[in-house]
């Protein structure tokens, strides 16, 4: 069975009394402090903890993974942290990342015992893939999520629709409960918020957002550091895999949506990692006059995951549902288990619809 030991910190404080949040954009939430304070009273109530995002992770899922670790070792929990995939090695310069355990390095591991889970990022329960086979029936669950598209499962579920990361939520929820971040939880903070923002560049980019940043850089976080480390580098191995599938591009004949796709040869052939695929969707949606980019990666068994991206004027979320997914009204993915072209033909047919 695996452990963590998580060292002692300090005592935390009772969470104060929150009627009402105001958001950056100024719409006051009538029930988020109440579920602040719903999600607070659930950690206090349990000592041992599984903590998982979902499969694939982005920066975001890590984040909120290594935030709620950061809040659990502070308060004296017992905890293990668990991911189905590798963590991307782009985010490994984060405090506690080698502390997150991967499913599929432990494919033996049968139901554990916690008292508790805590979901973050995840929109709906299966997305934490094989690591649900880790958990007993009878365990309670908090889901902590931002996503539209999330069907609030488990005991108590604390979504804030309109925050741009989980991470944010998480900011706001140690705000709420009086506990003073140091450097290592802003930084991993700060990460999540940046990522799913695109480094401050999205539409989900919010007053509260920057009023967020700011108290995470006020805290000593390097943004420059993250955001070149984030944004600007890449490896050869993805430089490769850009090249390949920018020959690809195209386009429909009025040129608002354009796509291109990656092959299994593709990733053994560069030698790329499925963390090399970030941000490659972006290059047909930032064409000018194009209102939806998407990227197909075909995997070995011909199952094909979709990414979907979106100017302005396309929900792609409800695209994404319409085969299984979910997502943002900017963001969203799913996965398809037909030929390519077909698959190409039907995301372009209910982007039209959209349009």
């Amino acid at each position: 069975m695996l452990n963590s030991n998580p060292s002692n910190s300090n005592a935390h404080e009772s969470a104060p009394s929150l009627d009402s949040f105001e958001s950056g954009e100024g719409q006051v939430l009538s029930t988020y402090g109440q579920d602040m304070n719903q999600a607070l009273q659930f950690i206090k109530n349990y000592d041992r903890f599984l903590v998982v995002a979902h499969v694939s992770p982005d920066g975001d899922a890590i984040s909120s993974t290594l935030a709620v670790g950061w809040l659990l070792r502070k308060w004296n929990k017992s905890f293990v942290m668990v991911n189905e995939n590798l963590v991307p090695s782009r985010l490994d310069f984060m405090e506690g990342v080698s502390d997150i355990h991967i499913c599929e390095q432990h494919p033996d591991e049968g139901p554990l015992s916690f008292d508790a889970v805590i979901c973050v990022d995840c929109a709906d329960y299966e997305r934490i893939g094989s690591v649900t086979g880790w958990i007993q029936s009878h365990v309670p669950i908090l889901n902590i999520d931002h996503h539209p598209t999330n069907n609030r499962y488990g005991e108590v579920a604390l979504i804030r629709e309109d925050a741009a990361a989980t991470a944010e939520i998480l900011f706001d929820l140690f705000e709420h409960g009086g506990i003073v971040l140091d450097v290592e939880a802003a930084t991993i903070l700060y990460t999540g918020l940046l990522t799913d923002t695109g480094g401050f560049r999205y539409s989900n980019t919010t007053p509260h957002v920057m009023e967020t940043a700011s108290k995470l850089l006020q805290v000593g976080v390097q943004g420059n550091e993250i955001a070149d480390r984030l944004l600007e580098r890449m490896s050869y191995a993805q430089m490769l895999l850009i090249k390949r599938s920018l020959a690809r591009l195209e386009f429909t004949d009025d040129r608002k949506i354009a796509w291109l796709y990656v092959t299994p040869e593709d990733m053994l052939e560069t030698g790329a990692l499925n963390e090399d695929l970030e941000g490659i969707v972006n290059y047909p949606r930032n064409v000018e006059g194009v209102q939806v980019g998407f990227l197909l990666k075909v995997n070995e068994s011909g199952r094909i995951k979709v990414s979907l991206r979106s100017s302005s004027q396309v929900n792609v979320a409800k695209v994404a549902q319409h085969f299984g997914g979910g997502g943002h009204i900017r963001a969203a993915g799913c996965t398809l288990t037909v030929p390519l072209e077909q698959a190409i033909e039907a995301i372009i047919e209910q982007v039209k619809e959209q349009l």
